[in-house]
């Protein structure tokens, strides 16, 4: 598939393809994928967390809100929407789940987090959270903000502090090596931080943020102090970034206790990415190299939301599902 777009027609035609490899004759036992031992939950980034604006407390939202990586504010995580991702997520036999901070403090607030993760018997895993890494002003506020919902999380049984970097300041001026230093030492006080609080913490690199390109990434990886800092990469993002994945994940595997387990096609839908197997990354190169590692964190499909979505959310799901299956991965029952 070329760069021109993932537009329904062409998920049907590829969906199609995926599923007739499936019931095709496939050979002696020994050509059948071997059982991995992966744990793979799923974030919720997939599926709608808050009701349009002005909109009553359950109704069905108009387009995708709540999706994006930086929340904040108003209107609220919608108790019937949040709850349809922990329904979803657990029934299709993902092992844990992964929020917001904002989701999962609007959530606590409501009361009605503890109910959704035992309903559910899906443990809440981990928190993306944003953090700016460049302003040293902002320092001790953003780290008591994630050490605030670590706290929620742990409570959980959360591992993980999925950081989110903040912007690049300056947009087309941002120079990281201007901002370097900072970057670092925030991240070392936020890692000491949440470590001593029990968790972990797992610098997600992201496009249009502060550590975004492969170079920006293997610099702070390589400056951080890794007892306290852990990697935790968006193999979609790399893709997309013209960078391989699967070279990324084994060079910091040591410290790579955290993953987003995702695939990219291009194109406007879900900001280029798609449903697992329907792109570009090399999925089973990056399952090879997570073959049999205990992670600190939990690998965790993701597919963005927000755009033109060629299918909802838990078709999206269930086809990551179904890849996941087939390639030897067994699902929670």
């Amino acid at each position: 598939m070329g760069d021109r777009g993932f537009d329904r027609r062409t998920f049907n035609r590829v969906l199609a393809m995926s599923l007739a490899a499936t019931t095709m004759p496939v050979g002696p036992a020994w050509a059948q994928a071997r059982k991995r031992n992966v744990v793979i939950g799923h974030t919720g980034i997939t599926w709608p967390a808050r009701a349009p604006r002005g909109a009553a407390a359950g109704a069905p939202p108009a387009a995708a809100p709540g999706s994006g990586r930086q929340g904040g504010g108003p209107p609220p995580p919608d108790p019937a929407l949040n709850e349809t991702i922990f329904k979803d997520v657990s029934d299709l036999g993902f092992a844990g789940l992964e929020l917001f901070d904002w989701q999962i403090n609007g959530l606590e607030s409501q009361g009605l987090l503890a109910g959704f993760v035992e309903k559910y018997k899906l443990p809440l895993i981990s928190s993306y959270t944003s953090i700016n890494l460049t302003d040293p002003a902002q320092r001790t506020a953003t780290i008591e903000a994630a050490v605030a919902v670590g706290r929620t999380l742990k409570k959980y049984g959360g591992r993980t502090i999925v950081i989110g970097p903040s912007g690049r300041v300056g947009g087309q001026s941002y120079t990281y090596t201007d901002h370097k230093q900072n970057i670092v030492t925030t991240l070392n006080e936020l890692g000491k931080a949440i470590t001593d609080l029990g968790l972990i913490a797992a610098l997600h690199q992201h496009t249009g943020t502060a550590v975004e390109t492969r170079d920006e990434t293997y610099a702070t990886m390589e400056a951080v102090d890794t007892r306290y800092v852990k990697f935790g990469p968006d193999i979609g993002q790399l893709q997309k970034g013209g960078v391989d994945p699967v070279e990324v994940v084994k060079t910091f595997l040591p410290v790579v206790q955290h993953l987003h387990f995702k695939d990219w096609v291009g194109g406007p839908s879900m900001a280029g990415y798609c449903a697992l197997g329907l792109g570009k990354v090399d999925l089973v190169g990056i399952l090879d190299l997570m073959e049999g590692r205990t992670l600190a964190g939990m690998m965790m499909v993701e597919l963005d939301s927000g755009g033109e979505m060629p299918y909802p959310p838990r078709e999206a799901a269930k086809i990551a599902h179904d890849w996941l299956v087939k390639n030897g991965v067994t699902m929670k029952a």
